[in-house]
C-alpha cells in the first residue's frame, strides 16, 4: 500500500432517501425505529457542524458519540434506513464465512512463486482505499472475498475519502473488516492515533484496527526516516493508544524493507500482516510470524474495477473461524 494526500474530509454526513408511511400494529399507528434513528442521525449532523476539522484531530469522541455514529449515520449515497437496517443486524446479514475455499483470481502481472503459493491457502482478503472507486461487495465476497482491509485514515488530518462507503458496503455484505492507518513520519504517534479514533467507529464485530508502517519516498511534504529505536518507539506509542480505545490488539502491516532497516523482528507481540510479491514471507522475513500475507498489488477481483491488492490468512478455514471468534466477536 501507499500513502496517497488526497482531499480531506471531515463532519458527519447522511444519505437522502423518501420516508416511508409509517407502519401500522394492532390498529394503532407504530413508528418504525428507523425513524428514530434518523432522527438521532440528523441530530448528530447538526451537531457536527458546530465541530471543526482541528477539534476532531486533537479530542477523541466519546464511547457515546462513537456508538451513535455507527448506528445511526449512513455513508454518503446510502439511504438512512438502510444504515439504520445494517446496524440492528450486527455484523451485516450473513454471518462470518468463507464463500470459496482456496480462489483463484486473476492477476494482471502474476508471479509464479517457487515454494508455497497463495493458492495453497484457504482463506484469501483484499485491501482497498479511494483508488478502488467501485466495489460490488456481494460479487467479491461470492467470490471468494473473504476478509478486507479499508484504508480509513493518514497522518493527523486526512481521511480516505472512500472509507464510510467501503465500510459500510463491506459490512452490508458481510464480508469481515478492518480500517488501516498510514502512518506519517511528520506528525507524533498520539497525535495520529487520535485521528484514527475520530474517524473509525469501534464495533465490537470489527476486525482489530491496523497499522500501516512503511516507508513514503513519494511524499510531497515528508521525507524524514526517524532512526530505527525512534520508528519502534512510535509505533509503540500508536498501538497502545489504540488497542485501549478499541479491546483489540492492533495488526501491524509493513514491507520487507521497512521490516529490516527498522528491525522489527525485535518487534513483538503483535500479528503481522506482511507484504511479499515476489516470494513466500519465510524466503524474506525468515521465522518471523506472520498472520496474513499481501502476495499480489495487481489481482484481477470480481466486482472490482482496476488492479486489486490480495492477501491469504495464514491458516486454515477452521483456524480463520476460530480467529474470528477471537477477535471479531
Amino acid at each position: 500500500m501507499i500513502g496517497h494526500h488526497g482531499q480531506l474530509t471531515s463532519g458527519i454526513r447522511s444519505g437522502g432517501g423518501a420516508i416511508a408511511p409509517t407502519g401500522q400494529r394492532g390498529g394503532r399507528i407504530a413508528t418504525p425505529r428507523w425513524i428514530a434513528a434518523a432522527t438521532s442521525a440528523f441530530a448528530l449532523v447538526v451537531l457536527a457542524g458546530c465541530s471543526t476539522v482541528d477539534s476532531l484531530s486533537s479530542v477523541a469522541p466519546t464511547s457515546a458519540e462513537q456508538n451513535m455514529t455507527a448506528t445511526a449515520v449512513a455513508a454518503p449515497g446510502v439511504d438512512i434506513r438502510e444504515a439504520v437496517a445494517e446496524a440492528e443486524a450486527g455484523s451485516g446479514s450473513k454471518p462470518f464465512h468463507v464463500a470459496v475455499v482456496r480462489p483463484r483470481f486473476g492477476d494482471n502481472d502474476r508471479h509464479d512463486f517457487k515454494r508455497r503459493k497463495p493458492t495453497d491457502y484457504d482463506v484469501h482478503g483484499i485491501d482497498v482505499s479511494k483508488y478502488q472507486t467501485s466495489v460490488d461487495w456481494h460479487t467479491a465476497r461470492a467470490s471468494g472475498v473473504s476478509f478486507a482491509f479499508i484504508k480509513a485514515t493518514e497522518g493527523g488530518d486526512r481521511v480516505d475519502t472512500r472509507f464510510r462507503e467501503h465500510w459500510h458496503g463491506a459490512r452490508r455484505a458481510g464480508v469481515p473488516r478492518a480500517a488501516y492507518h498510514f502512518y506519517y513520519f511528520c506528525r507524533p504517534a498520539s497525535e495520529q492515533a487520535r485521528w484514527f479514533i475520530a474517524n473509525v467507529p469501534r464495533e465490537k464485530n470489527s476486525l482489530p484496527p491496523v497499522l500501516d508502517m512503511e516507508w513514503n519516498p513519494s511524499s510531497p511534504s515528508c521525507k524524514l526516516r526517524p532512526p530505527a529505536a525512534t520508528v519502534r518507539a512510535e509505533m509503540k506509542a500508536f498501538l497502545e493508544i489504540v488497542e485501549k480505545h478499541y479491546g483489540k490488539k492492533p495488526i501491524i502491516y509493513t514491507s520487507i524493507d521497512f521490516f529490516d532497516d527498522n528491525d522489527l523482528s525485535t518487534f513483538t507481540g503483535y500479528p503481522y500482516w506482511l507484504r511479499s510479491v515476489a516470494d513466500h514471507p519465510t524466503d524474506r522475513y525468515g521465522a518471523h510470524p506472520f498472520t496474513f500475507w499481501q502476495y499480489t498489488g495487481t489481482g484481477v477481483v470480481p466486482g472490482i474495477k482496476g488492479n486489486t491488492d490480495i492477501n491469504v490468512f495464514n491458516g486454515s478455514v477452521s483456524t480463520w473461524k476460530n480467529w474470528l471468534r477471537k477477535h471479531a466477536s
